[in-house]
């Protein structure tokens, strides 16, 4: 069993996007590349990666909305995606004919790039192809696997760093990638709520 390793230095990182900037440029062999990027997660992995691609690149910007939906008397949570000016339902209909990439910070369940493929695809893209920096495939919900991807980890990681904040929303700035289980992460927000006299709604 390959053992998952706690952290990815800032150089091996920045080595793991040399090289998939040196695939993506081969595949593009220099024709324009419209990059699909999901914000928030993936602006810093996105940045590094275009500017090791020798092609031209154009990029436009989703931002994931979840939101809690009444139906049937019940409430369940959906995600929305909104475009770069805040619109319901980002407009793909520029896609036609180009190469495009969506470029994400982590891949598990794999539903909601699956619906954002769906979305681009329906475009009539002349290529689509999914970039992520951490793929979990353990818990993959629907039949999808990245083109590309720096690093598979296992589900049970929360990493912080490199654009990926922690609980609390701190983190994201740094250079590295640290993982820590979800159970001890999960163990310390409750050892933090009750040592500031907190407690958690439901």
């Amino acid at each position: 069993m390959t053992k998952i390793p706690a952290a990815y230095s800032a150089a091996r990182i920045a080595n793991r996007i040399k090289a998939l900037g040196r695939e993506l440029s081969r595949a593009c062999n220099r024709r324009r590349l419209d990059v699909v990027v999901t914000m928030d997660r993936g602006f810093m992995f996105t940045a590094d990666l275009i500017r090791q691609i020798d092609a031209p690149v154009v990029l436009h910007f989703v931002r994931e909305d979840v939101r809690d939906v009444q139906q049937d008397g019940a409430t369940r949570r959906e995600v929305f995606f909104t475009g770069r000016h805040g619109d319901s339902t980002p407009e793909f209909s520029a896609l036609k004919g180009r190469d495009v990439l969506l470029v994400d910070a982590v891949l598990e369940s794999g539903v909601t790039q699956d619906f954002l493929l769906r979305r681009i695809g329906e475009s009539k893209p002349r290529s689509l192809r999914l970039a992520v920096l951490l793929d979990k495939p353990s818990r993959r919900r629907v039949s999808l696997e990245p083109d590309y991807f720096a690093f598979q980890t296992a589900s049970n990681k929360l990493w912080t760093g490199y654009g990926l904040a922690a609980p609390n929303g701190t983190g994201c700035n740094r250079q590295d990638l640290t993982g820590a289980s979800k159970v001890a992460g999960q163990r310390k927000r409750r050892t933090d709520r009750r040592r500031s006299g907190k407690k958690r709604i439901s």
